[in-house]
Parts: C-alpha cells; sequence; structure tokens
C-alpha cells in the first residue's frame, strides 16, 4: 500500500527513501493496542530485503500490542536543520507500513546478526558470542514492508 502525500513536491524516490531506511539509527515504531489506543516506541533495527528487524524482551506493552493487532507504521528521520528565517525544517523522513510477524529459528538469528552487523561491525564476534549467550531471553519481529513514503524539504 503506497501512503498519499500532500505534498507531491516534497515526495523523495523510492530508492532515496529505502537508504534513509538502510542508514537511520533508529527509528519509532507505531503500533496500537486492542482498545485503539496508540503507541510509539523508538527502537534500534536492521533493513533487510523487504523487512525491518527489530529485537525485544520476552514481553511488553509493544507485544501486546502486536498480539491484539499486528498491523504496525515505522518512522525514520534523517538529519534535520531548522531554519528559523523561513519558519521551516530542512529534513528527510520515510514512513513504512506492514504487519509484524515473529522471526523464528534461522530467521530470528538472521535478524540478530543483521543488528549485530548494522550496530557493530567492529565487534562481530563478540556480538555472535552474545546473541549465543542471550538468544533465549529475546524475542525477534519483522516488519513485512506493505508500504514506503518518503518526504524531505531540501
Amino acid at each position: 500500500m503506497q501512503h498519499e502525500l500532500r505534498r507531491k513536491d516534497r515526495e523523495i524516490a523510492e530508492t532515496e527513501a529505502r537508504m534513509l531506511l538502510e542508514r537511520g539509527e533508529y527509528g519509532v515504531l507505531s503500533t496500537s493496542a486492542a482498545d485503539g489506543q496508540p503507541y510509539g516506541v523508538p527502537l534500534s533495527y536492521a533493513l533487510l530485503d523487504t523487512a525491518i528487524y527489530f529485537h525485544c524482551a520476552l514481553e511488553g506493552h509493544k507485544l501486546d500490542n502486536l498480539a491484539a493487532n499486528n498491523r504496525a507504521s515505522f518512522c525514520v528521520v534523517g538529519a534535520t536543520e531548522v531554519l528559523p528565517e523561513k519558519f521551516s525544517t530542512r529534513y528527510a523522513s520515510v514512513i513504512v507500513s506492514g504487519r509484524v510477524t515473529e522471526a523464528l529459528d534461522a530467521d530470528k538469528q538472521c535478524g540478530l546478526e543483521a543488528l549485530v552487523d548494522k550496530y557493530c561491525l567492529d565487534h562481530r564476534e563478540k556480538g555472535l558470542q552474545y546473541i549465543a549467550a542471550d538468544a533465549a531471553k529475546t524475542r525477534v519481529f519483522k516488519l513485512q514492508i506493505d508500504g514506503i513514503c518518503g518526504k524531505a524539504r531540501r
């Protein structure tokens, strides 16, 4: 599903939006509870092909929401610069939407390794040991990207 932008003049190409996803330091995952209460949480993530992988504890608010409704939105904002004289901000952002499912077994390992490679590449061996030691205390989920929309003010 492609999102509709009100300001078409700010739309960026999907390739640029994906690049922003790949390079982003963190993103905000937005979910909703069974009663419709929205919830947004910043998290570390890794993009692999057409899915965003993230890890979490064995239980929590985010997981309760995903159990009730696995549809989610994920937003990444790149570098920003406030332009006070223009009453505006220079930015680039991307929003994706899709369904979140748990990554299990080899898919879980792949997701965890992607996180190590993104955030700790210089410490990969130690990261793999960390994964092996803590895998049972960690759950991994992936948001399968159904829609992607990027925009920027240059």
